[in-house]
């Protein structure tokens, strides 16, 4: 059974001046997520900057949000490494924390094979007892879970039962629904394609985009699921340019950006990353505004 169906956010982590993490204002985001009818929070990805949290931010942030979700939506802590040991301690905490589910992105840096993709995750997965979801996200990682890994994975691990699909390959997507056929949950990793990948079988988006306009996305996927693929695409191509826009410069930069445009303070990103540039935030802007989220 799915953890969800429908648009997941892949929620920021709002930074105070002083670099701590926001908590009244995380709570403030959340709230606002279910209200716009967001499916599931996915906390500490990429968009919550979780490769610069210290495991006591990291696991605490899995914390708060477990606790001020009360059961509403699923949970789902990031808690990938490119260290498996570390993976596996995290995703230990993260069900001790009660996440309903663990994103886990593919070693970084140090790329693995598919064979070294496989042991990585099944050691992680046959540490805990809740649902994984992979996280294929080549542009970042420099490594390609490759659609027959994804579905070995997913028969021989019981609790492997989803893959956030951001390699931007369409026919890579297509291969993994038919080798799948079933046996894993597809969720779109890129904004730009929750159309095309629901068309092929995926049940929703682990999505930038829910944050700054979680309704219009959730209802992008539920025309979707509802077999009404006029009024997805229509939103679909609606939100082209806010995507594109949110993601002129490396997420998570212009999705804070927007935020702090909607009145949220949810900070700078920290280090190595930086404050959007002056000339993208005003394309931002009028992105949003086209939008009507601004």
């Amino acid at each position: 059974m799915a953890i969800f169906k429908g648009a997941g956010v892949a929620i920021v982590t709002p930074m105070k001046d002083n670099g701590e993490i926001n908590y009244e204002v995380l709570g403030a985001l959340i709230e606002d997520q279910i209200a716009g009818h967001t499916d599931a929070i996915i906390i500490c990805g990429t968009s919550g900057e979780a490769p610069t949290l210290e495991d006591d931010e990291h696991l605490e942030a899995i914390r708060y949000t477990v606790e001020k979700t009360a059961g509403r939506i699923p949970v789902i802590a990031g808690t990938g490494s490119n260290n498996t040991a570390h993976a596996i301690m995290m995703s230990k905490e993260a069900q001790q924390l009660g996440a309903d589910g663990c994103l886990l992105v593919a070693p970084y840096y140090n790329k693995a094979t598919q064979n070294g993709l496989f042991q990585h995750f099944s050691a992680i997965a046959g540490a805990i007892d809740i649902p994984c979801v992979l996280y294929n996200v080549p542009s970042r990682t420099g490594s390609n879970i490759l659609p027959e890994t994804a579905v070995r994975l997913a028969k021989e691990v019981d609790n492997i039962v989803a893959i956030k699909e951001a390699s931007g390959n369409i026919s890579q997507v297509a291969k993994l629904a038919a080798l799948g056929d079933g046996v894993i949950d597809i969720y779109s990793g890129n904004d730009d394609q929750i159309v095309p990948i629901c068309s092929l079988g995926g049940i929703g988006v682990i999505s930038v985009l829910s944050n700054v306009a979680p309704k219009e996305t959730h209802d992008m996927v539920a025309y979707c699921l509802a077999n009404r693929y006029d009024e997805a695409r229509k939103l679909q191509f609606k939100s082209l340019d806010l995507v594109n826009a949110l993601f002129c410069e490396v997420n998570p930069i212009p999705v804070k950006a927007a935020l702090c445009m909607q009145g949220y303070a949810v900070g700078r990103p920290r280090l190595p990353l930086t404050e959007m540039e002056p000339a993208h935030q005003e394309v931002l802007r009028k992105a949003m505004i086209e939008f009507g989220c601004l």
